[in-house]
């Protein structure tokens, strides 16, 4: 058996968690054999991608690519990394790894395209590393995307505490937090917004926010994307038998 997709995740692991959830979700079946085979590496001692990113901290990279090469060893032939911040590494782990990789900024801009939602500015809600090192900007810009951000002092007061409430399990204030910075990006002109950090669609479903459905969910993007290859590969196996 193959198409088994693996998960380099525990960043963090409550979002690994709900990435997994939604694969799930996502896979529309009749029986358990029929869903998607998945292998999870989730060790969250992984240094901070934040700090290696911003502030010249301990690099993730080493530690990132230990837990692909214990996936391919276990068996998994595609992988896709449960953390938006991670994906600065994306080539560099590929290379290195030599193993398929799907990209969550690819993800995301197929459910954009999909819902029509590029028509308008996109609002990118993300950590400040993952705005910084342009992981959304660069990829989507591509796709002809513009782009609204709250200010530095908005993301501080809303954004981040949010982020860090969800690791703290603190689910409630972080989504009413979330709510307040999409209102404010939609008064601004945004169509979509992008929640493009794992924890932000963990802390908007505790809530029951309405908003989520309004947003494009970055890890149930990427969940799609993975149930997608995984069924095209394992009827590609199965038509050469």
């Amino acid at each position: 058996m193959n198409g088994i997709l693996g998960v380099l995740g525990g960043m963090g692991p409550l979002a690994t968690v709900d990435f997994f959830h939604k694969v799930v979700e996502e896979t529309r079946v009749n029986v358990d054999q029929q869903h998607v085979p998945v292998i999870i590496d989730s060790v969250p001692q992984i240094p901070c991608r934040v700090a290696a990113i911003l502030s010249n901290g301990e690099s993730p990279f080493p530690h990132m690519l230990a837990g692909l090469q214990r996936l391919e060893r276990a068996g998994a032939e595609c992988a896709v990394i449960a953390c938006n911040t991670a994906h600065f590494w994306y080539d560099e782990l590929a290379a290195a790894s030599g193993m398929p990789m799907l990209h969550i900024v690819d993800a995301v801009a197929d459910e954009l395209a999909r819902h029509d939602a590029m028509q308008k500015p996109v609002g990118l809600l993300a950590t400040e590393a993952t705005l910084s090192a342009g992981i959304y900007q660069k990829r989507l810009a591509d796709r002809n995307a513009d782009f609204l951000l709250l200010s530095p002092d908005e993301r501080a007061e809303l954004i981040l505490p949010a982020i860090a409430m969800v690791k703290q399990h603190k689910l409630e204030p972080a989504g009413r937090l979330l709510e307040k910075a999409i209102g404010l990006l939609q008064q601004r002109g945004a169509g979509a917004c992008v929640l493009a950090c794992t924890e932000l669609p963990v802390a908007l479903a505790a809530v029951g926010s309405p908003l989520l459905s309004q947003s494009i969910d970055a890890s149930r993007a990427l969940a799609r994307a993975s149930v997608r290859w995984s069924m095209r590969r394992r009827q590609e196996i199965a038509a050469s038998a």
